[in-house]
């Protein structure tokens, strides 16, 4: 894994061209992914009469949306890959907006819950302040955030012709304090395995409304 020195942008379009090109491969290798625990931790916080407003950030072919769904709540996806977005609204018949995260068009104070799988580790490590704080804007007071990344010990860089950043636990703590929230939950995934064997961290925050952010 090597160090980028291109503009953020171009990061993210290199990326997206990557999932563009191999959607459909993409959604046959994670159609059958069981990411339950996820999303029940995410609805477990939420404290609002159901169903729940949801933003699936970086909702790829649409699983997790069509299961937001099945369970009765009102979830909207957003993606930057346009061929991801044409899925997602195929499979679900959900609302699904396509935005490049680093150009977020979000709501004020509309959302009871984000759920972030996989998403948040591919913004780079100087822009993700900025996009951790439109989050924090878009939820509803003491809405939840729910994210999972592939860990590491905050490396940053490409893998393949895709771009990822490896927070460890200590450093995505900061970045989401700072960024206004608080801590729920965290845990490792898969379960049951030792922790060598688990390369995703999974982590629960609710919004803090008396924090005052730049």
């Amino acid at each position: 894994m090597t160090q980028a020195f291109r503009p953020a942008n171009e990061v993210t379009a290199t990326t997206l061209d990557d999932y563009n090109r191999n959607a459909a491969a993409f959604r046959a290798g994670t159609q059958d992914h069981d990411v339950r625990q996820n999303i029940d931790a995410l609805l477990r916080h939420i404290h609002a009469e159901p169903p729940f407003r949801i933003l699936d950030f970086g909702c790829g072919p649409g699983r997790d949306l069509a299961a937001f769904a099945r369970l009765g709540h009102r979830p909207v996806g957003l993606d930057g890959s346009q061929e991801f977005v044409a899925m997602a609204r195929e499979a679900t018949g959900c609302e699904v907006w396509h935005q490049d995260f680093l150009t977020l068009e979000l709501p004020d104070a509309h959302f009871d819950g984000v759920f972030a799988n996989a998403s948040l580790f591919h913004v780079p490590s100087a822009e993700l302040p900025r996009v951790l704080a439109q989050l924090n804007a878009c939820l509803k007071p003491a809405g939840v955030l729910f994210s999972s990344n592939p860990r590491g010990a905050n490396q940053e860089g490409w893998n393949g012709a895709r771009y990822g950043v490896y927070h460890d636990l200590e450093s995505w703590r900061g970045l989401l304090g700072q960024a206004g929230f608080i801590e729920l939950e965290h845990y490792y995934r898969p379960a049951g395995l030792p922790r060598e064997r688990q390369p995703w961290l999974a982590s629960v925050w609710r919004k803090d409304a008396e924090a005052r952010l730049p």
